[in-house]
């Protein structure tokens, strides 16, 4: 799988490069998501489906 290796800031598959999901279940290394939404301000979207872009909310719903 793609998502096995790491992204190209990172040395070793692993290394602080965790996969960071979007509201509409798109999943990025950590790295390349960071490096998009900061490059495209004022408001970044999704670079699969150019939705406005969100991370996905983990917190529990009660």
């Amino acid at each position: 799988m793609a998502f096995d290796g790491c992204c190209q800031d990172c040395k070793f598959p692993g290394d602080d490069c965790p996969l960071i999901w979007g509201a509409y279940n798109h999943a990025f290394h950590l790295h390349c998501i960071l490096k998009w939404v900061n490059s495209h301000t004022p408001q970044p979207h999704c670079p699969m489906c150019r939705r406005e872009w969100q991370f996905k909310d983990e917190r529990p719903s009660y």
